[in-house]
């Protein structure tokens, strides 16, 4: 197959896609995967050296991929990084909540109205911010992806994640609801993935961080990519609504 032959079998070819949570974990990988099927890919996060650094990544496996700092909680930043994306490389056609992040604090008792905020800013409310500076774009060209990484505590909140974690996940799981009766016919897929433990390094700030053998129990930050690949890659007649993915084993060693 020559050159020109595999850039056209690429399936994301002139797509922008836009990735919070970037530099790391799920968003690194999410990235890596969906450059190498012909996206440019924005990298959206806070610190600019991790996203250069996945960034270098991509452009030398032959990829393009742009990198702009961004607090995604912040209305107005967050209108910023859109509009530079538009002039930059083009209106996002994919956008991929992946940023999160869960508190220190398990137990709502003693869960701080400050650190509800943060763990609602970074999981829900960036998302609401996101999406309403993406849609109009989307909406004028009939189409786009908008995928959005949930979690299983969505559904089946413990202690592990926290109060705040739970609610934040469950909210966005609806939020992604309400787009698709609303927009689906417009051609916007909204998309809802909810992953069971995976091993990132969001897992480094729990109050009890899980020991080496749990680790390698868990889901992997890749494995959450190739579903993220799947459904930002399928034909636009077609859209997966949720996607649960969970560990094989049920009991960690």
């Amino acid at each position: 197959m020559g050159t020109e032959d595999r850039e056209q079998a690429r399936t994301l070819t002139g797509k922008t896609a836009l990735i919070t949570g970037a530099g790391t974990g799920i968003g690194r990988e999410t990235a890596l995967l969906l450059a190498e099927e012909g996206a440019t890919v924005v990298l959206v996060g806070r610190r600019r050296h991790v996203l250069d650094d996945v960034a270098a990544t991509v452009t030398g496996n032959g990829g393009t991929a742009l990198t702009r700092p961004t607090h995604i909680e912040n209305a107005e930043d967050v209108r910023a990084l859109v509009a530079w994306t538009r002039d930059t490389a083009g209106p996002v056609d994919i956008l991929v909540n992946n940023a999160g992040g869960a508190g220190r604090v398990v137990d709502v008792r003693w869960t701080g109205e400050d650190e509800w905020n943060a763990v609602m800013g970074v999981n829900l409310t960036a998302v609401y911010l996101l999406t309403q500076a993406v849609l109009p774009d989307m909406l004028e060209r009939g189409g786009g992806s908008i995928i959005t990484i949930s979690s299983l505590a969505a559904i089946r909140p413990t202690l592990l994640g926290g109060a705040p974690y739970g609610a934040a996940k469950a909210g966005v799981r609806n939020f992604m609801a309400y787009l698709r009766n609303s927009y689906r016919d417009e051609g916007v897929r909204a998309t809802c993935i909810l992953p069971g433990a995976v091993d990132t390094p969001v897992h480094d700030t729990r109050a009890v961080p899980p020991g080496p053998e749990q680790r390698a129990a868990m889901v992997r930050p890749e494995d959450v990519a190739r579903a993220v690949l799947l459904c930002a890659s399928l034909p636009e007649r077609t859209l997966i609504e949720e996607l649960v993915i969970a560990p094989t084993a049920q009991r960690h060693p």
